[in-house]
């Protein structure tokens, strides 16, 4: 019985690394995966499939394997990249270190990225400008606003260094509200913070751990539910969630149970 028992147990453990050696080998990164924790990047109230919603899984990409693409490419006629869509919307979603610290890494969008012209101005793929002394641009980005909808205005800004401007997707929270406020001329002491309570800079290319690739609803949930930040997860994430243990732990009953029947059924012919 014990000697069974042991057995499966390392089985199971067997899978277990298997399963993460081989998303390891396809992503380059380690963890290949990270659970969502807060709903800055949901596009409905309830969650939806496709978006990237508190409880799920998400697979983490070695962004040295992808080429990222920005929201203004993405959206840029004639752009190789135009018409690219990931996760709801245009663009890629990177995870990032907040000013390249150490506390939870950030999951969002990135709208622009500003990259440094050999003659000392700033170049932004994606758009039309080229060796600029400050950054000025309209994206083609609805934000809803008293009923009504403007378009997302980058004013006025002049990066410390090359980087990414980055936002989440949920229009409730955080959505058109740039990770780097000073970027829309607002006062950076009101934006995105790192652990020292100092304003996030533009997403420097070291600071990105990882790229958003496949999403695996709810199953992240488990691990909210015991991290103090389960109030994140919607009542449809945990219904969910329960529909798909309760799946797990009866398929091998019903499995075991219809070879029972069909082996009684043999032995009565």
């Amino acid at each position: 019985m014990s000697s069974g028992i042991a057995r499966e147990a390392m089985l199971a453990l067997g899978l277990v690394v298997l399963l993460l050696g081989s998303m390891w080998v396809a992503t380059g990164s380690f963890p290949p995966m990270v659970v969502v924790e807060s709903g800055s990047m949901m596009h409905e109230e309830e969650g939806s499939l496709g978006a990237i919603d508190p409880g799920d899984l998400v697979l983490v990409m070695d962004p040295d394997r992808v080429d990222i693409v920005t929201f203004v490419e993405a959206t840029e006629a004639g752009n190789d990249a135009f018409g690219y869509q990931s996760h709801g919307m245009e663009g890629d979603v990177i995870i990032y270190k907040k000013n390249g610290g150490s506390d939870t890494p950030v999951i969002h969008r990135v709208l622009l990225k500003a990259v440094a012209n050999s003659s000392g101005g700033w170049d932004v793929p994606g758009t039309t400008l080229r060796n600029v002394d400050s950054i000025t641009w309209t994206l083609d980005y609805q934000c809803p606003y008293h009923g009504g909808t403007y378009d997302l205005e980058i004013d006025d800004w002049i990066p410390s260094h090359e980087g990414y401007l980055t936002t989440g997707d949920n229009e409730d929270s955080n959505g058109c509200k740039i990770d780097q406020l000073v970027a829309v001329g607002g006062d950076p002491r009101n934006g995105l913070k790192d652990e020292n309570g100092n304003p996030v800079l533009a997403v420097m290319d070291e600071w990105v751990i990882g790229v958003a690739s496949t999403e695996i609803p709810w199953l992240g949930a488990a691990k909210l539910a015991f991290s103090g930040t389960s109030h994140q997860v919607t009542d449809t994430a945990w219904r969910n969630l329960a529909m798909v243990i309760a799946t797990i732990i009866s398929v091998p009953y019903l499995i075991e149970l219809v070879t029972e029947r069909r082996n009684s059924s043999y032995e009565e012919e």
